[in-house]
């Protein structure tokens, strides 16, 4: 089997704005490189310094114990994570500074001062103890996006109790199984949320999930739509009356550095759903330091990052490390064309927000629904984009640049996943000249490496397998309950070494270049191609809105080439653009990325976190039954619309 080949060629180079690096926190590339050095050359001494950053009930008693693949950060060590994020900012000018800032999509808006929101906190804590939950107890989140999310999260943190969110959108059968994996002793639900102006039932889902759960015996319930619900005697609790009346004073449990902080759910294509477990202090410190230095974090900036706390981003991002640094972030609960695409916009400009932090799906659809929308608003008190979930495609970065950032914003196009806890190779937005579609330089402490098939390193230029071959304390411990799926998933590709599964080439600069997911890689006539890449020519098409490229069995080349392409709104597709755009690709990249077939579709199956599930369009496009888990699913529809196409 030959390594990945890489096809995709960029030239463009966008230097740091010279008054954007002037105010940075890391302000050239030589700074950048003296701190990623030492953080190299003598990660313990580095890490032990930047843990200082945090506050500690009992410092550590040693950094690092590594035994490979097993890692113990600053063991000896206590602390409390809402300490780290409310607490001591409590103290602070900070007390009355805005924390949360929220949006729900029918326009209602709620601000949380660090001190309020230590209140609710230590209330939701209280509430939690008196349905006895306390420390090492496991506890369900499955709530819309909405402050009490972050509350829930933060209260969990203060008694010791381990979090695992479930995203809201998740069927009854997907919180099921992953209640029941965790041992769950009690669930934080809502009686619904709002998504594109319907409810989403969520304590109906809760309910039913619960039949099959025995662990549970207590469920928190948060008004949020007024639906009528029903409430289990003994068991469900209302928010407003149990967590409102319970007292503001609820003293932090310290707690080790490597205790279970939560247990975050990825979806498997088959069985028993997979929990990441991140740790207190190593998760903490990676997600408070790449926060603050990665989007250059200042003290009047308001942040918005447009995950759901049901993923890893949501988790880092909106929650823990803009906290952590004493940020004010934004918070929005609904859908971003709800109820007209430029919803995104509206809220950028009424709240002023300074940091835009989304996912390449998403500006996809921006791009799809067109410049009109942005162009109604005024977006001039950005000062920093940002990008997360999968690579990114050239040409879509430079219409983020363009049209949302007005050719003045620095973008930091990130690669981290939810096992890595934190981010891990990505511009600093004062420090490094950026490249359009590439995640540019590994962050401080993190040693990625592009490998060929044996673990030999890749010349420059070629597509390989991405590694990271020292440990990072944000990295995940283990799996929940199963420390050989651990070590089978992550560590036995390349023994010792972490291998998250991406295909990667590092330019002649050092630059790494995601190239997607290396089940994803399709095997051409000898060549191994990156679907990325191919997705990448088709969208640089200035009729093409989004592209999925997968591989179908082959005779003669051993796997063929399909892509289903989405065009721009008010397009019609044609059998003269579908052979254009062959030839499109071929002009791009060349002819052995030629696709064999292109299928229109009106939209592409996704993730309701607005990932495309390839594997789904493999299936199709191989005339197979759909199998595996499809929970995470968004609309069933599109799936059932690409079948009848298929027929």
């Amino acid at each position: 089997m030959s390594d990945i080949d890489s096809i995709l060629k960029e030239s463009r180079v966008f230097p740091p704005p010279p008054a954007f690096a002037a105010n940075a926190h890391v302000g050239s590339l030589d700074a950048y490189r003296a701190m990623y050095q030492r953080s190299l050359g003598d990660p313990e001494a580095f890490w032990a310094e930047q843990a200082e950053t945090l506050q500690w009930f009992r410092k550590w008693d040693r950094v690092l114990e590594w035994k490979a693949p097993f890692a113990r950060w600053f063991d000896g060590g206590t602390l409390n994570v809402s300490v780290n994020c409310l607490d001591r900012h409590v103290v602070t000018w900070r007390r009355n500074k805005a924390a949360l800032i929220w949006e729900g999509e029918p326009g209602d808006v709620r601000t949380l001062t660090y001190r309020q929101l230590l209140d609710e906190v230590c209330r939701c804590a209280n509430a939690l103890k008196a349905m006895g939950v306390g420390k090492g107890d496991r506890v369900g989140i499955y709530l819309p996006m909405v402050p009490e999310a972050a509350v829930a999260m933060l209260a969990c943190a203060r008694i010791g109790a381990t979090h695992s969110v479930v995203f809201g959108g998740f069927s009854a059968e997907a919180l099921r199984d992953r209640m029941n994996d965790a041992t769950a002793k009690a669930v934080i639900t809502a009686d619904g949320g709002y998504r594109r102006g319907s409810v989403v039932p969520l304590k109906a889902n809760v309910d039913a999930a619960l039949e099959g759960v025995p662990s549970v015996t207590g469920v928190l319930v948060v008004r949020r739509t007024g639906s009528a619900v029903a409430m289990r005697d003994g068991r469900d609790h209302w928010w407003h009356e149990t967590v409102d009346a319970a007292s503001p004073d609820c003293p932090a449990e310290p707690v080790e550095a490597e205790h279970p902080l939560f247990i975050l759910y990825t979806s498997g294509t088959t069985g028993k759903p997979k929990g990441v477990v991140h740790t207190t202090a190593g998760y903490l410190l990676g997600s408070a330091l790449t926060t603050r230095y990665v989007f250059d974090l200042k003290d009047d900036d308001t942040y918005w990052c447009t995950a759901d706390i049901g993923w890893v981003t949501g988790h880092s991002y909106v929650v823990y490390g803009p906290l952590a640094n004493g940020a004010t972030a934004l918070m929005y609960e609904g859908a971003p064309n709800h109820p007209q695409p430029d919803r995104f916009w509206s809220l950028i400009e009424r709240h002023r927000v300074t940091i835009f932090y989304t996912a390449p799906t998403a500006i996809r659809a921006f791009v799809r629904w067109g410049d009109e929308w942005p162009a109604k608003h005024d977006l001039a008190s950005l000062r920093l984009l940002g990008t997360v979930g999968e690579p990114i495609n050239p040409e879509a970065w430079m219409w983020y640049r363009r049209v949302i950032g007005g050719d003045r914003c620095p973008i930091v196009d990130t690669w981290w996943q939810t096992e890595t806890g934190a981010i891990m190779i990505t511009p600093l937005p004062g420090a490094t000249p950026t490249k359009p579609g590439s995640g540019t330089l590994p962050f401080f402490g993190v040693s990625p490496e592009v490998v060929d098939q044996k673990g030999h390193p890749a010349p420059p230029g070629a597509g390989g397998y991405l590694v990271i071959n020292k440990p990072w304390p944000s990295m995940l411990r283990t799996v929940w309950g199963d420390p050989d799926r651990y070590v089978e998933q992550y560590w036995k590709r390349f023994p010792g070494i972490y291998f998250p599964g991406d295909g990667a080439r590092r330019d002649e600069d050092g630059y790494f270049w995601i190239m997607g997911r290396v089940d994803d890689v399709i095997n051409v006539a000898g060549h191994r191609l990156g679907t990325m890449e191919v997705e990448s020519a088709l969208v640089s098409h200035a009729l093409v809105a989004e592209a999925a490229v997968v591989g179908r069995p082959d005779d003669l080349k051993g796997q063929a080439l399909v892509a289903f392409v989405t065009v721009q709104a008010g397009e019609k597709p044609d059998e003269a653009l579908r052979a254009q755009l062959k030839e499109h690709v071929v002009h791009e990249i060349g002819a052995i990325a030629r696709p064999d077939d292109i299928r229109f579709t009106d939209a592409l199956p996704k993730t309701r976190s607005g990932k495309i599930m390839r594997r789904l369009l493999r299936d199709i496009a191989a005339g197979k039954q759909t199998v595996g888990d499809t929970t995470t699913l968004e609309d069933y529809s599109v799936l059932a619309r690409l079948r009848e196409d298929e027929e």
